[in-house]
């Protein structure tokens, strides 16, 4: 018998257990010195937020990647306020495969995504008719099984929501396989989902960037494949990565979510940050990189 709910596998690890340190490490990622400065609430001013809205986010522990990722969720946050009396809400998360199980491109099959936060909803029709319309997307929950790019994407969103998290329901992808051909491929099948529903849709690349490496040499690298994200080059991205041997482990999501934003007619991305993982831990001989790309029209 197939699970109906996809439990946390790295809850504990890369974010807390406990429901209230969840939320209080989530709240500090907005208010501390690398992250947008202010937990978001309805009484600010909403930036402008078009029906579907595409952004890139790092999936590393809270504590090194939830400030800079915050940027984005800020975004996310924005677009629950605006889109907060429609029916429903749809948020597709592409994320690597950092296991190599599964399927080389896997949507998640089960009913509700569990966190300490509660539950939310996978959009099990999306699901279905993604998987009967592509030739290369497959159900596949072993692909997700010990996946945290995607995980831990959920208690953000969870959180942005708030009350509104009965109308939001996610489409979790999870890439193997991160060649061109295929993130086009999959950029493509999500845009016709989400052209053919017109629902309001949030569309999330999950990826780090140059790993283990240090600060400086981190930030030039990263800097030289973010000015070609944020300038919707994908080819060029593509050949800043082998050429630069820029390890970002969830290209192919960025890629996916570049064409998406491509094809909708957004004309450009902005970093809206970027940092390491030396800036949090003090250590900057062998850092991670995180960025926060907003993509507009």
């Amino acid at each position: 018998m197939a699970l109906s709910i996809r439990q946390p596998a790295v809850a504990g690890q890369f974010y807390p257990s406990d429901k209230d340190e969840l939320y209080e490490l989530i709240h500090r990622s907005f208010t501390n010195s690398i992250g947008p400065g202010k937990f978001p609430s309805g009484s600010q001013k909403p930036q402008e937020i078009s029906r579907v809205e595409c952004v890139i986010v790092p999936h590393a522990g809270y504590i090194y990647s939830g400030p800079v990722a915050a940027h984005s969720y800020k975004i996310a946050f924005d677009f629950f306020q605006k889109f907060k009396d429609e029916d429903r809400l749809v948020v597709f998360i592409l994320g690597p495969n950092h296991y190599g199980i599964g399927s080389g491109v896997a949507l998640s099959g089960v009913k509700r995504w569990h966190t300490p936060l509660g539950d939310i909803s996978v959009a099990t029709d999306f699901v279905k008719k993604l998987a009967s319309d592509s030739r290369i997307v497959d159900i596949d929950d072993i692909a997700h099984s010990r996946e945290h790019s995607i995980e831990v994407q959920i208690p953000f969103l969870q959180a942005m929501a708030g009350n509104m998290g009965d109308k939001v329901s996610v489409v979790p992808i999870c890439l193997m396989l991160q060649d061109l051909e295929t993130a086009g491929e999959v950029g493509d099948e999500v845009l016709s989902q989400i052209k053919q529903s017109n629902l309001p849709s949030l569309v999330i690349g999950s990826s780090d960037l140059t790993h283990y490496e240090s600060h400086e040499k981190a930030s030039l690298k990263d800097h030289a494949v973010l000015d070609e994200v944020t300038r919707l080059q994908i080819l060029s991205f593509y050949n800043v990565l082998e050429i630069r041997n820029v390890t970002a482990c969830g290209y192919g999501a960025i890629a996916a979510v570049m064409n998406i934003s491509k094809k909708l007619g957004k004309r450009e991305g902005t970093l809206l940050k970027y940092a390491t993982s030396g800036e949090t831990s003090g250590d900057k001989s062998s850092v991670v990189g995180y960025s926060a790309v907003h993509f507009l029209p």
